[in-house]
């Protein structure tokens, strides 16, 4: 339908907008208490529209709709569609994905604690997104110390015969749940703690460790007495190094930004009993030309979408349009009351001006380190190219690597470095289909005559189509002879320029150039050998990775294939889902029976085969 015609059509119902453009990517997302009139007001009159709103409607080519029955159903999907599509003229987290997160497995019977980066809808708790990686680990190495929460993977239910404890068990770093070793409920007890600590209320914690220290040392369990007062020292510690900011009581998350031409910066300060516990920082994409509400609303709902712990209150930098919408939204998440507000004056005030300030702070430091990486970028470049006498430095490197197991299950990867970076979503990989048993030469050279071909083919992919400006090869001189003779023969037949291909070599850190016997001795701490190191860990590191998957799916094959109620379906089913053979062995007969098209018939069947 014609764009004229999709703005003339437009209910007025509340719902979801999806701006697209002409190659039909979503550009945008948004929702509106009225489709009509909001989504036309991008067409209006230009006066009152930003320079990024100007750029986003000259790009708008279709727009596609959802009608919802409420502004809250409205900023639910909004969420779920960001989250899906990524828009570029949206504001948004800058690599969400990677943030890990505390999970606490409270569905089992006995939950664990461990980092994750994936939150699955399991019934299971998570705290975070984190930033800091090792403050992370800190945090859960310290958990581990002073609650003897079970530290294994083991699927433990009351059905579950008992087993011989670990070593964990002996040193008191573990109760023992499944050697049978501790109450249910006392362990539940501990896991209720250990969810205390996480949601920052560190003072209850310290009293209900005290309450369960005066009661051990009441009945004479002495033992148990000083391994409570042990941990509530050990949170006290924690405890002391919170800094009081206020006396009001009230759970509060603050949240203020600091933003420039390319993005933002958010920080998060976390107060609970009126003492801050943490702080995150986060940086924002689609941020540059979004004014303060847009920016600060944008951002709760992206963060408070996952399983963070909402607060009862958020003081906020600046005051947002849909904040009643918001409340609401963020009260069903909690379960209880929130309020979002922007302080004006006193101590809440002063919480906002702190983040504000850190946020500026962390900016500038996070900006002066992307310059200077930047400049130690095109340094190596520069070199790289004068080690390898080219006539300039190449903007797009390709690496390749080879891996197999004896010939077998062989497969040949292709990493992409642009401005001396990694661009991952280029990274491509082959399976060797031409050559038989163990020849990595042959191999080498079948990997980049199919790349070659995907470009310079009858039907050329799009994919394919920028050709490097050098191709590095992980090997010697085999390698390099067998990938110069095919890019060599390719190029001459295309009519193109001869494509640079230089090797390395492993073992001693050797470039060998072609035509030259001797290898090329780069400087142990130049910045082009050290290039030249992390593209080829990276195409050994995606080779490797392939080569696994494809031993693992076709150890799943070998071993299951025969049992009973076992088909090629049910096959790749098991195989998407665990990926390898030791993965099904370590699931439950449940876990296999929640696999797409098995039942519980077949599900025991595999355990039985893989449990005699």
């Amino acid at each position: 339908m014609p764009l004229d015609d999709t703005l003339a059509n437009l209910p007025t119902s509340p719902g979801v907008y999806l701006m697209k453009d002409d190659a039909g990517q979503v550009i945008y997302v948004g929702k509106a208490v009225n489709l009509r009139n909001r989504v036309r007001s991008y067409f209006q009159s230009s006066r009152n529209h930003s320079p990024k709103v100007l750029r986003m409607v000259e790009r708008i080519a279709d727009i596609d709709y959802i009608v919802t029955r409420s502004e809250l159903e409205a900023l639910i999907l909004e969420c779920n569609l960001i989250k899906k599509h990524r828009p570029h003229y949206n504001v948004r987290l800058r690599d969400d994905k990677t943030y890990p997160f505390l999970r606490v497995t409270v569905n089992e019977p006995y939950p664990r604690v461990f980092v994750t980066r994936r939150v699955v809808r399991d019934g299971s708790r998570y705290f975070g997104p984190y930033t800091d990686v090792p403050a992370v680990r800190e945090t859960l190495r310290m958990l581990k110390t002073v609650f003897p929460l079970r530290q294994c993977s083991q699927k433990l239910g009351p059905e579950t015969p008992a087993r011989r404890p670990c070593l964990n068990f002996h040193i008191k770093r573990c109760l023992g749940p499944c050697a049978r070793q501790v109450d249910p409920s006392l362990y539940r007890d501990i896991v209720s703690e250990v969810l205390l600590f996480l949601e920052g209320r560190q003072v209850d914690l310290v009293e209900s460790l005290r309450r369960r220290m005066e009661a051990a040392a009441e009945r004479l369990d002495f033992e148990q007495a000083a391994r409570l007062r042990d941990q509530m020292r050990a949170v006290e510690k924690v405890v002391e190094k919170q800094r009081i900011v206020s006396d009001a009581g009230v759970d509060q998350d603050v949240i203020a930004f600091a933003a420039d031409p390319w993005g933002a910066c958010v920080r998060v300060m976390f107060v609970r009993d009126g003492k801050v516990v943490g702080s995150e920082h986060f940086m924002l994409g689609g941020a540059d030309g979004a004014d303060d509400a847009e920016t600060l609303s944008a951002f709760i709902k992206e963060y408070y979408s996952e399983d963070s712990v909402v607060p009862r209150e958020l003081l906020v930098q600046a005051a947002i349009d849909d904040a009643d919408i918001l409340e609401k939204w963020l009260a069903g998440r909690r379960g209880g009351a929130v309020s979002i507000k922007t302080p004006q004056r006193g101590t809440r005030r002063k919480l906002v001006e702190l983040a504000a300030e850190n946020a500026q702070e962390y900016l500038a430091r996070s900006r002066a380190a992307e310059q200077s990486e930047m400049r130690a970028r095109l340094d190596g470049l520069a070199e790289l190219a004068a080690y390898l006498r080219l006539d300039a430095p190449p903007a797009r490197i390709e690496c390749y690597d080879i891996s197999n197991l004896q010939g077998t299950d062989a497969v040949g990867s292709m990493v992409v470095f642009e401005e001396g970076r990694p661009a991952k979503s280029q990274y491509r990989r082959f399976r060797i289909r031409q050559v038989e048993g163990q020849d990595d030469f042959a191999m080498m050279g079948e990997v980049i005559r199919r790349r070659l071909t995907r470009a310079m083919g009858d039907s050329p992919d799009p994919k394919f189509a920028r050709l490097p400006d050098l191709i590095v090869v992980d090997g010697g001189k085999g390698q390099l002879n067998s990938a110069g003779r095919v890019v060599d023969a390719m190029t001459l037949s295309a009519g193109l320029a001869r494509i640079p291909v230089v090797s390395l070599a492993e073992r001693d850190e050797e470039v060998f150039l072609r035509g030259e016997s001797a290898p090329l001795a780069l400087l142990r701490e130049s910045k082009s050998l050290r290039l030249m190191q992390h593209m080829r860990d990276e195409a050994h590191r995606f080779a490797i990775t392939y080569h696994r998957s494809l031993r693992g799916k076709r150890g799943i094959t070998s071993e299951l294939t025969g049992v009973p109620g076992i088909g090629k379906k049910r096959l790749a089913a098991l195989m998407r889902r665990f990926r390898s053979l030791d993965a099904v062995a370590e699931a439950s007969v449940d876990e296999i029976a929640q696999v797409k098209g098995m039942n519980a018939r077949a599900a025991r069947a595999v355990w039985e085969h893989l449990h005699p």
